[in-house]
């Protein structure tokens, strides 16, 4: 078993808990690789290290040491790839991490003797029509917003090209199963079970009394129209990365991606038990 290990930069408890892992994972038998750029700073008996992307192609499994963000990091560089993500929480909430800290020592054992389960996840794909110059993939959500806080804007939302919608408030976000308990969840969305094959369409403060959140079935073809706005004043971006200005009456388009993620876990109940201990805690 090889085993990737990725720690957030940002995090400052990060490359301690990395090499407590490559420990762990080394004392269980498995191989333990790394970014070369960490080896100054993150330096361990046995550990391989090596360019980001030798790191992917040969790795078995990779280990993200963060928040959720991390994964969502690491999910869009390994789409080519196609490697099981297991994350190490260090952030918040992690709701798509499955293993804390005080559980690394039972859980990365159990990795290293390939004891764990695989959850696939579907992921969305948008590109805004007539420029081929940008497209994303987004496991969590598609998000569609407005640039400056005192200005609303219009939005029509097209579902296989048949209106359904429209929308003046602050943008539109078209969410996964794994991304219905984060941004979506805040601006009044439901919660999908991640095995349900659906998206959800979530107003963000819209002006109206009455335009609740929307649940599509995974086949169909989702349309964003941005109506009259100030230029470079609305974006469109994926799982929370730098945006792409959309202008005046462009079309974002969001559909299902032919690819998916696989999140390592142990048990068919974490995103139940994630939602009790990791969403309820927060009242």
């Amino acid at each position: 078993m090889k085993v990737y290990i990725s720690p957030n930069p940002g995090k400052a408890q990060a490359n301690e808990i990395a090499l407590r892992a490559a420990q762990i994972l080394q004392t269980h038998g498995a191989e333990v690789l790394m970014q070369d750029t960490l080896q100054a700073e993150c330096s361990a008996m046995g550990v391989q290290y090596l360019s980001q992307k030798e790191c992917l192609k040969r790795t078995d499994v990779i280990l993200t040491i963060g928040g959720d963000g991390t994964i969502l990091h690491e999910a869009n560089l390994s789409l080519m790839y196609q490697k099981p993500i297991l994350g190490i929480n260090l952030g918040r909430c992690g709701f798509l991490a499955t293993c804390e800290v005080n559980e690394m020592e039972s859980k990365l054992a159990a990795v290293a003797r390939g004891e764990y389960l695989l959850d696939s996840r579907m992921l969305l794909y948008v590109h805004v029509l007539g420029d081929n110059s940008w497209e994303g993939h987004a496991l969590n959500d598609v998000v569609v917003t407005k640039g400056r806080l005192q200005q609303a804007i219009d939005f029509s939302i097209y579902c296989d090209d048949t209106l359904v919608e429209h929308y003046r408030g602050d943008g539109v976000i078209v969410a996964t199963p794994t991304g219905s308990t984060a941004y979506s969840l805040a601006a009044g969305g439901p919660i999908l079970d991640s095995r349900t094959k659906g998206i959800v369409v979530t107003p963000i403060c819209p002006h109206s009394l009455s335009s609740p959140a929307m649940v599509f079935a995974q086949e169909r073809k989702i349309n964003i129209c941005v109506g009259q706005v100030a230029d470079d004043e609305v974006f469109v971006s994926c799982d929370g990365a730098a945006g792409y200005s959309l202008q005046t009456g462009a079309t974002a388009e969001v559909r299902l991606s032919d690819q998916i993620v696989q999140l390592i876990t142990f048990s068919g109940a974490d995103q139940f038990q994630a939602i009790d201990q990791k969403l309820r805690s927060r009242r």
